[in-house]
């Protein structure tokens, strides 16, 4: 039991570890180190090494929330039932914060970046789909930031566990 529990524990503070590096150091960076060479495009091949990099974190965060639901399943003992329902929602809101943003939010911005026809920096601020596309950029940081509070959370539970 001991075992499983620090195996959910390694998996969960690893993808936050991940996620929390992408988002303060592999994104602000990527931006501006490309935007240093004052590329006309920068923006366009900053947001593709991004949202490439972020479709790994959210793919992984979504399976490894996955896997630690079923296992949340597979072992009962330990936690009080109020701590079991806390790191279930947790789990959950991993999964589906991880999911939309890869699946419905990343797929949509990669759609509307395609019908821009130009590069992303090349397209007005006042145009309707780079309207869009900054929205949907606001729902995909809201998205990870949720789900990385959540995986916080569900870590103290399981490292909580693990003390008793």
């Amino acid at each position: 039991m001991a075992i499983l529990n620090t195996t959910r524990l390694v998996l969960l503070t690893l993808w936050l570890g991940a996620a929390l590096f992408f988002s303060a150091v592999v994104a602000p960076a990527v931006f501006v180190v490309l935007r240093s060479f004052a590329l006309p495009n920068a923006g366009e091949i900053a947001g593709t090494i991004v949202t490439r990099t972020l479709s790994v974190v959210n793919i992984g965060g979504f399976l490894i929330g996955v896997f630690l639901l079923l296992t949340l399943f597979a072992w009962r003992s330990g936690p009080g039932r109020t701590a079991f329902i806390i790191e279930f929602l947790c789990l959950a809101i991993i999964v589906m914060a991880t999911g939309l943003g890869h699946w419905l939010i990343a797929a949509r911005m990669r759609a509307l970046r395609a019908a821009m026809l130009l590069p992303i920096d090349l397209v007005p601020v006042d145009d309707p789909r780079r309207i869009a596309f900054s929205s949907l950029h606001r729902y995909s940081v809201s998205s990870l930031g949720l789900a990385m509070i959540a995986a916080l959370i569900a870590i103290i539970l399981i490292g909580r566990s693990l003390r008793s």
